[in-house]
């Protein structure tokens, strides 16, 4: 993934790249794996100091942005989050969605209750919500019917999501069992050439 990455920066373009946890999860300091303790390790790389973090010579191509929660303490905040809700409001398309269906009432309340201001999980929260709605024929977003979607959030007993690293890489002289052929190539698209070459 990161030597796409690196082409891709060759190009001469723009790119906007969205991760959860990119500092924590190795992307940019190119774990490797060792195959004595048979686990993934992010080695020191050349590295420079910037804000007292040490910063790989990769990590230095990249700006990271932070983007943290919605908070609802201050009115600043309340209207933030408020304004993200409307804008969500706008993109429904449910047969009986009606003006302040996100934003009126308790409704923001509810919202900031149940995701905690994480987008992903607000955004987990309504897709699951308006797909329900349609299901059911309802055609509406309301504390009812988010009240029956369960969220990870909801589940304390599992882990957050993590990147998925498997525990031994594939090696590449010893063929997965999943990828053995148990039937011959199909060669019906085989190019054999022009056909006076193949009647000759």
């Amino acid at each position: 993934m990161l030597d796409l990455i690196r082409a891709f920066m060759s190009l001469d373009v723009t790119l906007i790249l969205i991760g959860v946890n990119i500092s924590g999860i190795g992307l940019l300091r190119e774990a490797k794996w060792n195959k004595k303790t048979r686990q993934w390790e992010m080695p020191q790389l050349e590295s420079t100091r910037i804000h007292g973090l040490e910063i790989t010579q990769t990590e230095h191509r990249f700006e990271l942005i932070e983007i943290d929660r919605f908070r609802y303490t201050t009115p600043k905040q309340i209207q933030a989050f408020v304004d993200h809700l409307a804008g969500i409001e706008r993109h429904l398309r449910l047969l009986n969605a009606k003006e302040g269906m996100l934003t009126g009432g308790a409704m923001p309340e509810y919202l900031m209750r149940r995701t905690g201001g994480v987008v992903g999980l607000l955004g987990r929260l309504l897709e699951d919500g308006a797909y329900e709605a349609m299901e059911s024929g309802k055609e509406l977003i309301d504390e009812e019917l988010l009240d029956e979607i369960v969220l990870r959030r909801d589940e304390p007993e599992k882990a957050p999501d993590e990147p998925i690293i498997p525990a031994d890489p594939p090696s590449a002289d010893k063929p997965s069992p999943q990828t053995k052929s148990t039937r011959p190539r199909n060669t019906t698209f085989d190019d054999h050439g022009p056909a006076s070459a193949t009647g000759s």
